[in-house]
Order: C-alpha cells, then sequence, then structure tokens
C-alpha cells in the first residue's frame, strides 16, 4: 500500500492510478498559507461588500441613536452645546408621565388591530385577485394606489372628508342615513377606529402585492394533487397555500408591527398637536414632537426617541427569536442556525 506522509507537496494517486498498491489514500490537511490566504481573502470579500452599507448604517441609524441618548442626559433647547445635565430625570419623567402612557396604549391598540383588520382582509384579496379573472391587473393596481400616495395628501383629503360638514356626513344625510352623522375626528370614543379605517385603507395595498408575490413562489402542483385527491378550493386555501405562506405572513407582520409603533404621519397631519391628545389618537411619535420640538425642550425630544428606539429594538427582538426564528435558521449557511 502506497503512503503519503502528511505535509508531503506531492498529490495524493488515485485508486487504480500507479503508485497506488491497496486504493487506499490519505487525505491531505491544507496547508497553513493557503489556509491563511483563502480567510484573508474571505474577509476582504466580506468588507469590500458590507463596508459601504455598514457604513451608511453607522452614520444614519447607531450614531444618530448615540447622539440622542446623550442629549437624552441634559435639559437642552436645541441651541448652542448642552451643559444642563439631569441625568436620568428626562427618562423618568417620560415613564412616569400618563400621556406618554397614553400613547403608548395607541401604539398597542393600533398594533393589534393593523394585524387583525389588515391581515385577514390582504390574504383574502390575495387569494382571489391570484386567480384567472378579468381586469385582474386593473384590480390590482387600484388596490396597491393608496399605498404610494404621500401620507400628507391621504391625510389632507380624508381630513376634509370626515368632518362634522364633509363629504362622508353629506353622503349619509343624502341616502337617509342622517342619524349616523357624527364627529369622526373629535369623538374620543370613535377617533381611533376613524384612524384605523384610514391606515387599513392606506396600506393594505403593501400587505395584497406581498402576499401576492408569496402567492408566487407556491407551486402549483402542490393544489392540483390536493384538487385530484378531492380537496375543494378553499381546502386547498387553508391545508395547502396558507401554511406555505407563512414566511410571507410572517414577515409582513413584523413590518406591520414596526410601523403601527413608529406611526406619525397621518396622526399629526388630521389631529394635529392638541386635537390627537384629547381625541384619543396621539402615538408615541406625536408625543415626542410635541412635548419635545414644539415645546422647546430637545433634550426631553431626544430622550422620547430612545424610549421609541428601545421599545422597537425589543420587540423586533422578541418577534425575531419567538416569531422568525424558523424562518432565519433556515437562511443561515456555514454553521449551527
Amino acid at each position: 500500500m502506497a503512503t503519503v506522509s502528511v505535509g508531503s507537496p506531492q498529490a495524493t494517486p488515485a485508486p487504480g492510478m500507479p503508485g497506488d498498491a491497496g486504493g487506499s489514500t490519505t487525505v491531505l490537511p491544507p496547508a497553513p498559507a493557503a489556509a491563511r490566504k483563502r480567510r484573508f481573502g474571505t474577509r476582504l470579500e466580506l468588507l469590500i461588500l458590507l463596508g459601504p452599507a455598514l457604513i451608511v448604517f453607522v452614520a444614519f441609524v447607531i450614531f444618530p441613536v448615540a447622539l440622542a441618548a446623550y442629549y437624552g442626559f441634559f435639559s437642552w433647547s436645541g441651541f448652542g452645546a448642552p451643559v444642563d445635565f439631569v441625568g436620568v430625570r428626562n427618562y423618568v419623567t417620560i415613564l412616569t408621565d400618563p400621556d406618554f402612557h397614553e400613547a403608548l396604549g395607541h401604539n398597542a391598540f393600533i398594533v393589534v388591530m393593523s394585524l387583525v383588520l389588515q391581515g385577514p382582509i390582504a390574504i383574502v384579496l390575495a387569494l382571489l385577485l391570484n386567480r384567472k379573472m378579468r381586469f385582474q391587473s386593473l384590480i390590482r393596481v387600484l388596490i396597491f394606489i393608496p399605498y404610494v400616495i404621500s401620507e400628507v395628501v391621504v391625510g389632507i383629503g380624508w381630513s376634509l372628508m370626515l368632518q362634522t360638514n364633509g363629504a362622508v356626513n353629506g353622503l349619509l344625510e343624502r341616502v337617509g342615513l342622517g342619524a349616523l352623522t357624527t364627529d369622526w375626528l373629535s369623538d374620543p370614543g370613535i377617533a381611533i377606529w376613524t384612524l384605523m379605517l384610514i391606515i387599513t385603507w392606506k396600506y393594505i395595498g403593501f400587505a395584497v402585492i406581498l402576499f401576492l408575490a408569496g402567492l408566487q413562489g407556491i407551486p402549483e402542483e402542490l393544489s392540483e394533487a390536493a384538487a385530484i385527491d378531492g380537496a375543494s378550493y378553499w381546502q386547498i386555501q387553508r391545508h395547502v397555500v396558507l401554511p406555505l405562506m407563512g414566511p410571507t405572513i410572517r414577515i409582513w407582520a413584523f413590518l406591520s408591527v414596526i410601523g403601527s409603533l413608529q406611526l406619525f404621519d397621518l396622526v399629526w397631519i388630521i389631529w394635529g398637536q392638541y386635537v390627537a391628545s384629547t381625541a384619543g389618537t396621539s402615538t408615541m411619535a406625536t408625543y415626542m414632537v410635541a412635548n419635545g420640538r414644539n415645546a422647546g425642550s430637545f433634550g426631553y425630544g431626544s430622550a422620547v426617541a430612545v424610549v421609541m428606539f428601545v421599545i422597537s429594538l425589543v420587540v423586533a427582538l422578541l418577534y425575531q427569536r419567538f416569531i422568525l426564528r424558523r424562518d432565519t435558521a433556515g437562511a443561515l449557511t456555514g454553521g449551527k442556525a
């Protein structure tokens, strides 16, 4: 039997080749220099590919958050260098302020209701639009249009229609439903539901398009096989299609949760600084602007921004740990998931 000493620069003879008496070979470990060169090349490639994105992320995410955390320890009006150090007083005030608790509760309500309202409606629309029908492309465009319209346009348009003497109440009176007319924007018992109606109308198109993209990745052979076995259309959707859409649904839910926690523009445009708090539609972001920039207390506003960031980060980490874990584990390579 031919033997090859470890570290020999000669190649190991293949079985059946001259110099191989018994067909047994010894695998040579890679040379240390070659291994180091390969590792250096991999690191250099990662640096080249990730470097620009990492620089942008640090400059526009990490650095502003760190700067806001620093300003949050000062009572700062926004002019000059912060010198009035107050320690954690701003953070204690935030966590003990009933107005912030109310705004946080509104955000939590929006998170839950966005998932409850938008999810089922978007799934049903996506399943229907995934079938062959007339004007399919036109319907898809019409559903997606509200999502691409600017929040300013949406906010102003809905605020005009929902005023006491606006188009909605006028339409109800014309069709004989005058008893249903109400103050859609100022009534604390209705305003939050009005906000949910606007949010659902605005963002349902994004969910539908995302679900349609997920449906395109499901092989048709699975549905055909279930149909051959006698499953009805809705049984196929429930037991075959929806489970395979799980990763897409979970990603949409994650984006919806984070967006709901950071909701600002529609509330601020429609209700403004003062009506939002009295109507029961204030959010953490509107609280931050009202009590920070508009109150001339940029240190306090920075502290609110940090609290919002921490809440969003904790929710994102928990969501990834307990809900997205299966999806992210399947995407990992080169080691244990």
